[in-house]
């Protein structure tokens, strides 16, 4: 399994950034797949997650701002995050919860909010 976030960088407050993550290694299709992120001093937060059948579900902070979506033949996620606010700040990381008894993790995308 392989998970290759890219897509961080620096924006202003306001702005826009869409996060991409390329899956390989597993039935992509089949499994749910997530993002967190770590933001310094705080645990890691569940930010997006969507199944199989395309439902969704968001952390409150980013609920009507943020969306995830997937694109199977591809093989991709996506978190698009929009009206991104400082407290935004962080390492982005793409996250599938579980297959063959494990979870899998990307090696994160540093996402900056400027104020």
């Amino acid at each position: 399994v392989q998970l290759q976030a890219s897509g961080g960088g620096l924006v202003q407050a306001g702005g826009s950034l869409r996060l991409s993550c390329k899956a390989t290694g597993f039935n992509f299709s089949l499994n749910t797949m997530r993002w967190y992120r770590q933001t310094p001093g705080k645990l890691r937060e569940l930010v997006a997650s969507i199944d199989s059948s395309g439902t969704t579900d968001y952390g409150d902070s980013v609920k009507d701002r943020f969306a995830i979506s997937r694109d199977n033949g591809r093989r991709m996620v996506y978190l698009q995050m929009n009206s991104l606010k400082p407290e935004d700040t962080g390492v982005y990381f793409c996250n599938l919860p579980s297959f063959r008894d494990r979870s899998y993790w990307g090696q994160g995308t540093l996402v900056t909010v400027s104020s």
